[in-house]
């Protein structure tokens, strides 16, 4: 099954502060249907019987190709993500292979939808392209073993944390680089793990900039999954339906060029997982 949240009343603008409706809608072929929940998030809340209603519910449709997507998930209460997790992102960076998961934090604003505009800020002149598998959480856990974490992940999703690496590498907590406001897509829908060979699927990730191929991978090369994240994560908080959990970067950043690149107002990105979709973002500058 895929699940995505639409915007469907209201201004339909993309700008900061319009206002708009959400719904948590079914993806079938063509068309979404909508459900009985504002987002993808709070469809979780209602647990499994919400789920299974789910995939058989009927509701007012939408074409697909016209759909407007807002991020997957509205409202998470954690969006979770892991820094260093390719080897070969790893290396480019010019770090060591850790012994232990690399985590950071975003707050909701940041997050924007498999269409919007990245905003590039005024304050940042180097801002980078981070393309991700990420993961969300279907059910509470807490100090999960193995099969418990892999059952806790409802489903997979794209998205590209978009870095301003003058402000990541202002200190060594990564914090202020990661979370600008309006410069992380995520989505255009969650897939459930049976349709991607279960909660360890292997599958191609690639970013795109203005056609430019710069990113390519595979998720069997994460050196921590998304069951080990999860474990890791549950072992010091409990986790929640909806929230995510952004798993790393393989290499190909425009930090790691030399000289390095950086996204400029008017580029597009597009960010692609096999298997569940893409992302495709015009970057704008920011206007305070």
């Amino acid at each position: 099954m895929r699940l995505a949240t639409l915007r469907t009343g209201g201004d339909q603008s993309r700008s900061a502060g319009a206002a708009r409706r959400t719904r948590a809608v079914r993806v079938d072929d063509d068309v979404v249907v909508e459900l009985d929940a504002p987002d993808v998030g709070a469809l979780l809340q209602g647990g499994p019987d919400a789920l299974a209603a789910a995939a058989t519910a009927s509701g007012t449709e939408h074409a697909l190709a016209t759909a407007d997507f807002a991020p997957v998930v509205t409202h998470p209460g954690k969006i979770i993500c892991q820094g260093l997790n390719y080897r070969s992102h790893i290396l480019e960076m010019g770090h060591e292979l850790p012994e232990f998961p690399t985590l950071f934090a975003k707050f909701r604003e940041a997050l924007i939808g498999a269409h919007d505009e990245i905003v590039l800020p005024e304050l940042s002149t180097e801002p980078d392209w981070e393309a991700e598998l990420a993961l969300v959480i279907g059910h509470p856990v807490r100090h999960a073993t193995a099969a418990e974490a892999e059952g806790a992940i409802a489903g997979f999703t794209v998205a590209n944390d978009v870095t301003m690496r003058d402000w990541q590498y202002r200190s060594l907590e990564f914090l202020a680089g990661k979370t600008w406001e309006q410069s992380t897509p995520v989505g255009p829908w969650l897939v459930t793990p049976d349709e991607l060979g279960g909660p360890r699927p292997d599958l191609a990730v690639g970013c795109a900039v203005d056609g430019v191929v710069h990113q390519h991978a595979r998720t069997h090369e994460l050196i921590f999954d998304g069951p080990q994240l999860v474990a890791y994560v549950s072992e010091f908080i409990t986790l929640q339906p909806g929230d995510l959990i952004l798993t790393g970067t393989p290499a190909g950043v425009g930090h790691g060029m030399r000289p390095p690149v950086y996204l400029q107002p008017g580029q597009v990105v597009r960010t692609t997982i096999e298997g569940i979709g893409e992302l495709r973002n015009p970057c704008r500058a920011e206007h305070p």
